[in-house]
């Protein structure tokens, strides 16, 4: 059994959890994000989430703007209500200092209000309430239109002149598969917001094959190609 399939319902998860404000980056259940920390205030958080729970969420700041940090600094930018909770599943020290992390995501969360502490990262009252759905494996799989998804897959890999390992593609899961191209894809906060929030896989695919056949109208109507 995995360390993750302990965590089958709210009350499995810590109700306050520190968190990683990242912009353009999210996290979903049952896949993974790798992660290269290297700044005082994420190292000294994780020598605590190591000590404890090993749980942390991912969640976007409310900082779209290109030029914007990709973390700000301080606990004074607004947070996006929806992150996503996950466990530190792998655990990398490097010589430089710099902590190689990876989390699989448990279940998202509404942030509820946001804890007073004197740590130099944030902590946020959280609510799983909304997303137990999360916590059943391949929860909506049945509903998923995956010849369409692979479908417009190719033709956006075609366009970027990019390859991907089609056999391990094949014996995905709908739910492996929706979720990894989702925290994998290059689009901007709001669209990656969107992927998160989305209420269920079907409407997660669906917003992923959108925003794939916006791109190849986009680039087809320029006479270039994706970069």
């Amino acid at each position: 059994m995995a360390l993750i399939d302990q965590y089958r319902r709210p009350a499995d998860l810590p109700p306050r959890i520190p968190v990683f404000p990242l912009r353009g980056a999210i996290l979903l259940p049952r896949s993974t994000l790798p992660l290269s920390v290297f700044e005082p205030r994420y190292l000294a958080m994780l020598d605590d989430v190591m000590s404890g729970a090993r749980i942390l969420g991912i969640i976007q700041p409310q900082l779209n703007a290109e030029t914007a940090p990709e973390s700000p600094a301080g606990k004074s930018i607004g947070l996006k209500r929806v992150g996503c909770a996950g466990r530190v599943t792998s655990y990398q020290e490097l010589d430089d200092g710099r902590l190689l992390i990876t989390l699989t995501g448990i279940c998202r969360f509404d942030t509820i209000d946001e804890a007073e502490t004197t740590q130099s990262y944030r902590t946020l009252g959280v609510s799983y309430d909304r997303f137990t759905h999360d916590f059943a494996d391949g929860q909506g799989e049945e509903h998923v239109d995956r010849g369409n998804l692979l479908r417009v897959l190719k033709s956006y890999l075609e366009a970027n002149r990019l390859s991907a390992d089609w056999n391990s593609i094949s014996r995905a899961s709908n739910e492996i598969l929706i979720n990894a191209l989702s925290v994998m894809s290059p689009y901007g906060p709001e669209e990656k917001q969107a992927l998160l929030e989305a209420s269920d896989l079907k409407t997660r695919a669906e917003v992923l094959v959108a925003l794939a056949e916006m791109e190849l109208a986009s680039s087809s109507g320029s006479g270039g190609t994706l970069q």
